[in-house]
């Protein structure tokens, strides 16, 4: 009995002593601070200011297809010299409005090529736009707010269209460079409103000021951050190149790039392709046999100037307005089937529409055709950025986001030369170039390792 009593006074001990056990201090992660504190006002503010970067990206973009005749006339310009606006534009996406200003005022087509160089400088931000937005928003809205960023793509696009239906044959291209130029010098004033990511904060050992912008973000959405301190590991590098080429996300990675460039290569296609075939009616694989141009010979070449007609602006907002005809399919998909298989899906009938476009059709299918395309290839990006912002942890996610987008220029500096240059030599060619791309790229998202639904950030690898 005796090692019995023994065994019972033990254990009453134990009973005695765990409640008396000091607890450690509270902490949580920035993952429960955003779940926590949940959509409000802050979101919607953000989701405005740096939504707006869309708007003037869209309307610096839309630009080149609008005012393309008109300096095609101008100057005497041959197509690959046209094309080569645009590609100069992409090349340099890092700093901006000022410089889209001083276009205006261009005297020369060489320095309407060096200034546009300089634009495209300050349009490429809007990829961390997005970034700042995916890691202040609760996971269960990304896969619904970030889509209907592209409201403010849309309405950058049908500003600029429509303010050169008015401005161009007015009172000139000029002023309608000055005018684009505007969104992006009044965003200058508003950023300073946006907080740093509190996730790259701990990602670099500043918790104090993650927990100061955090509360910061509560205080404006009337809510709370959870009680306690943040505790989580700090990152050993900030993130570097061949971080993306390990083990655990070279595959993705890869994929990841051959889709950004194929996206990329396809949406501007769309854009400066149908430019091409209302400015120069090229339908049913005729070239410029079914419309009056006028040919000047000079010292260069032939020029084709035939400038945009009142109808063909109307063509362009029509087609523009397809942009934002898949978006709450798109969101269904994206939060219903995953996101690889959304875009996978929408890839391959992006290919599809554009094999359609070697039928010879009427205008109005044309206009149809060229709705339908402009609503899968802004439902393309939409998933693409999505996806490359949530598979990456935070010590990556700039990087990556940073890479990818690079990899979206190569795209987009060779679709002028398809769009503006191939397609007017044999339009069958140019398309089933276009529509092969596509098909690759589908192919990739299909096989993606990573699904990111439901998923939360992840902070480090």
């Amino acid at each position: 009995m005796e090692p019995q009593l023994i065994k019972y006074v033990n254990t009453l001990n134990l009973e005695e002593v765990t409640p008396r056990a000091s607890k450690g201090p509270k902490t949580f992660s920035v993952e429960d601070a955003v779940e926590t504190i949940g959509f409000g006002r802050f979101h919607i503010m953000l989701f405005l200011i740096m939504g707006s970067t869309g708007i003037a990206e869209a309307m610096e973009i839309m630009l080149l297809a609008v005012v393309s005749s008109a300096i095609r006339c101008e100057w005497r310009l041959q197509s690959w010299q046209v094309a080569l606006v645009t590609t100069i534009l992409v090349i340099s996406f890092m700093w901006g409005a000022y410089f889209s200003l001083l276009t205006s005022f261009a005297p020369s087509y060489s320095w309407f090529v060096f200034l546009r160089c300089l634009v495209g400088c300050g349009v490429s931000g809007h990829a961390q736009g997005l970034i700042i937005k995916t890691e202040f928003l609760p996971k269960k809205f990304r896969g619904y707010m970030l889509p209907l960023s592209q409201i403010f793509w849309l309405a950058g696009s049908l500003l600029i269209i429509g303010l050169g239906s008015v401005v161009t044959p007015t009172i000139g291209w000029r002023w309608l460079v000055r005018l684009a130029s505007i969104p992006g010098i009044i965003l200058v004033l508003v950023f300073r409103f946006i907080p740093e990511s509190a996730r790259y904060n701990v990602s670099v050992g500043k918790n104090q000021a993650a927990t100061d912008t955090l509360e910061w973000i509560a205080k404006v959405n009337r809510s709370k951050i959870p009680e306690g301190t943040i505790q989580e590991p700090m990152a050993e590098n900030r993130g570097r190149f061949c971080d993306l080429l390990d083990r655990k996300y070279l595959r993705t990675s890869l994929q990841t790039w051959v889709i950004w460039l194929g996206i990329a290569f396809a949406y501007y296609g769309v854009i400066l392709a149908s430019s091409e075939l209302l400015e120069r009616n090229l339908l049913c694989g005729s070239g410029q046999g079914q419309m009056e141009v006028d040919v000047e010979q000079d010292s260069n070449g032939p020029c084709f100037c035939n400038m945009l007609s009142p109808s063909d602006y109307q063509t362009m907002i029509i087609s523009t307005v397809g942009e934002i005809a898949l978006n709450p399919f798109n969101i269904l998909g994206i939060n219903l089937i995953g996101r690889r298989w959304t875009l996978g899906l929408t890839m391959t009938t992006t290919g599809v529409f554009f094999l359609l476009l070697i039928i010879c059709m009427s205008r109005t299918g044309l206009i149809a055709i060229l709705f339908c395309l402009r609503a899968l290839v802004s439902a393309n990006f939409n998933t693409i950025y999505i996806y490359t912002a949530e598979v990456y942890p935070t010590v990556m996610r700039a990087i990556g986001m940073g890479t990818s987008g690079s990899l979206c220029r190569i795209g987009a500096m060779a679709a002028p030369f398809i769009a503006q240059v191939l397609l007017s030599t044999s339009i069958t060619a140019g398309l089933c170039l276009f529509a092969g791309i596509c098909f690759i790229c589908a192919l990739s998202a299909f096989t993606l390792p990573i699904e990111t639904k439901g998923r939360a950030l992840q902070q480090v690898k």
